[in-house]
């Protein structure tokens, strides 16, 4: 009984944890906007113990804070801060394609691939259509399934991680952008094209295009 109650208090915790996360990234919980535990365990009709512990994996995640005696508040990211994301995942993503990230890939099973394409071809729409409530779920899909084929997992959950934080700063931004089309970076498709003919500098192109707009963006937003 007691490994029961553990697991459902468990999976009470991931899915609050999953329904605040998308809270921020839709950008209904903004930056600095201020919450207490007492006030989250209401919205949803549970106790406190899982939703403190959910708020406390998100803090650790870096997209909310602690105060003292007065809860939690979504983290501010500045324009600094977003360009120190694109560049540590630029980095890091230049050092996966150039160690082997499109030969692993490419060994990957064929459903594996085809869930990865699926993933790229909605975000890419999306992305042309500056469709961004739809962009952002399969964006951090597609790349997280990409992470999971072409690189390890520790890798792989820290990118994720970096990426989610880079569309927290960037929501409430792109919401005034008068033309998300020109903002959004489009090229999902052709990434997985070029990773399954196995050309990894076209791969390394088309990742460093989406990291150039988005820093042109930041740049233009500050």
């Amino acid at each position: 009984m007691p490994a029961n109650g553990a697991v459902t208090r468990n999976t009470l915790r991931q899915q609050i944890a999953d329904a605040l996360r998308d809270e921020v990234l839709a950008g209904r919980l903004r930056p600095g906007q201020e919450f207490t535990v007492k006030q989250i365990a209401e919205q949803y009709g549970v106790s406190t113990t899982p939703v403190r512990e959910a708020l406390v994996d998100l803090a650790g995640q870096g997209l909310l804070d602690s105060s003292q005696h007065r809860g939690f508040h979504v983290h501010r990211f500045s324009v600094e801060d977003f360009r120190g994301m694109v560049e540590a995942r630029s980095l890091i993503v230049d050092a996966v394609f150039r160690e082997g990230g499109v030969p692993r890939a490419q060994s990957a099973t064929g459903a594996a691939l085809v869930s990865v394409r699926r993933r790229a071809e909605e975000a890419a729409r999306a992305a042309r259509c500056g469709e961004l409530n739809v962009l952002i779920g399969y964006d951090l899909r597609f790349w997280r399934e990409l992470g999971a084929l072409v690189t390890n997992r520790y890798i792989a959950d820290f990118l994720d991680r970096l990426r989610v934080q880079c569309w927290v700063f960037a929501v409430p931004r792109l919401r005034g952008e008068p033309d998300l089309g020109n903002c959004l970076w489009s090229g999902h498709e052709q990434l997985v094209d070029a990773i399954t003919r196995g050309d990894a500098s076209a791969a390394r192109s088309l990742i460093s295009a989406d990291d150039d707009l988005a820093l042109r963006w930041a740049d233009r937003s500050e």
